[in-house]
């Protein structure tokens, strides 16, 4: 029995955890940005295009080292200005995989932008530890929420 416990102790041990800086690293979360409403995988509007590209004056200064978005045209064109100012690939997620995405945005070893939906990113906040936001409506465009080990911080682009 005791040989048991010893051998489940170390097998513990080799469980690979995250190291310090991959759960002090900031995941951003935010919405795609502004698109017509009630279409079902539209473009961005003129202004959700203008502040797609916004998103790189922001991230002036913080640093990225992944970028994830669903396959939809409009996450991927919220995401689009951001990976090619740094040379970054958009990671695809499926918006119904929740966990899967949360796995995989752990394992990244710094901070990371996430690009979801008005139904997503509540809860891809609360699952990354941060305080869940309330429900998002159409008009919510242009947030960004900055989870750390610490705080959740709201902020709008061009404010």
């Amino acid at each position: 029995m005791k040989m048991l416990t010893m051998i489940a102790a170390l097998a513990a041990m080799l469980v690979p955890l995250p190291s310090a800086a991959q759960e002090a690293a900031p995941r951003y979360v935010m919405r795609h940005l502004d698109t017509p409403k009630g279409e079902r995988d539209p473009d961005l509007l003129p202004a959700g295009a203008a502040k797609a590209k916004a998103l790189v004056t922001w991230f002036e200064g913080k640093p990225l080292a992944a970028i994830f978005a669903t396959p939809y045209r409009r996450t991927q064109q919220t995401a689009a200005p951001i990976a090619a100012a740094r040379g970054l690939t958009v990671q695809t997620y499926d918006p119904a995989e929740e966990a899967a995405l949360i796995a995989r945005v752990k394992t990244v070893p710094g901070p990371v932008l996430i690009v979801g939906h008005s139904n997503t990113v509540p809860n891809i906040v609360a699952a990354l530890g941060g305080e869940r936001p309330g429900e998002l409506v159409h008009e919510d465009f242009g947030d960004v929420w900055t989870v750390t080990a610490t705080a959740t911080i709201r902020e709008r682009l061009g404010e």
